[in-house]
């Protein structure tokens, strides 16, 4: 009886548990679903993608890089004796930055030039042997060749020496510094870099219907964000006389760098203005759709109800529009507005101009 009783006990429990856990997964089901219907669209603006034919100064953006750049090079191997520059110097081409142990070359060379000054005497000597007939012509050919053979070591050595002096290349500031005092050093090891920022260059490219309206020489304007009321004038130096696949071609501005009153720094965001017009048709787009920075541009586009990042490549900044050369295509449609609130995936309700009337 006893066991009967139990047994009943036992599935009453059990029952309960079951219930308890079914009663439990309702809830949870409940909470994904209560959770699931939050889930709200974010309401955006968006604005298509369309061709159209634009007006205006032809104008390019690039980086500022500097006019020359050279690594600091060791020409032979061995101890650094002494280090004469640091990261940030300013130097002169020619100057010495480093010294290679140079002793044994100097020793050497001392040899060389006792060895040589016997070989005078011996060449001087035989010389005059060979005037009075006392010896043969062939005796004196052998001992003025050992002569000019001491005077080449020498100059063998005294060139290993200067060798051992690591110059610099060029004028302007050291910006990379890879070895210190009492490192070994190799042939033709890079031990630092020096970038000539006297001038500054920036390259561009620009499409085939322009570039036949540039010539080398021809003043241009250049802007940067750093110093937004400061025009820096260019000069172009360099038009590629071939195009890439997508004819464009390359164009180089060589401007001074003012030192004193807006000094510029290589790597600098750049706006080239080659002050004349030029009539355009390509992609455009509102510049609300840009989502950071002409540095780093890209948008969001409109791919049913959520969102794509796309990475686009500015051909042209129109102000309030851009033209875009890369990144989206016709008829596409990119988000406008509300952009700290989304991300890609974001699901969102487009509101279209047409809408709004």
């Amino acid at each position: 009886m006893k066991k009967i009783i139990i047994a009943i006990i036992l599935i009453v429990l059990v029952a309960l548990m079951g219930w308890r856990l079914m009663s439990n997964k309702k809830k949870i089901d409940a909470a994904k679903e209560s959770v699931t219907t939050t889930d709200v669209a974010i309401p955006v603006n968006v604005a298509t993608a369309v061709y159209e034919t634009v007006s205006g100064a032809l104008t390019k953006t690039g980086k500022l890089v500097a006019n020359k750049e050279a690594s600091i090079t060791a020409l032979t191997g061995g101890k650094l004796v002494s280090l004469n520059f640091a990261l940030g110097s300013m130097v002169s081409q020619g100057a010495v930055l480093a010294q290679v142990d140079s002793r044994t070359y100097e020793l050497n060379l001392a040899q060389a030039k006792l060895s040589r000054d016997k070989a005078e005497q011996d060449f001087n000597r035989f010389k005059r042997l060979l005037e009075g007939e006392a010896t043969t012509e062939s005796t004196f050919q052998d001992v003025k060749l050992s002569y000019e053979n001491a005077r080449n070591q020498i100059s063998i050595l005294e060139k290993q020496i200067a060798d051992t002096r690591i110059k610099a290349p060029i004028s302007g500031q050291v910006v990379a510094k890879n070895i210190e005092n009492g490192e070994f050093v190799s042939t033709g090891m890079s031990i630092g870099k020096i970038v000539d920022l006297s001038r500054l260059k920036v390259k561009v490219m620009v499409s085939e219907a322009d570039v036949y309206m540039l010539k080398l020489n021809q003043s241009v304007s250049v802007t940067t964000d750093i110093y937004p009321n400061q025009v820096f004038e260019g000069k172009i130096t360099f038009i590629s006389g071939q195009g890439d696949a997508a004819f464009n071609y390359e164009i180089e501005i060589t401007l001074e760098n003012n030192k004193k009153n807006a000094p510029l720094k290589a790597g600098t965001f750049a706006y080239v203005n080659f002050n004349q017009s030029a009539d355009q048709k390509g992609l455009i787009i509102p510049r609300s759709a840009l989502v950071e920075s002409l540095q780093n541009p890209y948008v969001y586009v409109v791919k049913g109800d959520v969102l794509e990042k796309r990475t686009v490549v500015i051909g042209k900044d129109l102000g309030n529009k851009l033209l875009i050369e890369s990144g989206i295509q016709e008829g596409e449609e990119v988000v406008t507005s509300g952009l700290v609130n989304v991300r890609e995936g974001s699901k969102i309700s487009p509101i279209r101009p047409e809408a709004k009337k």
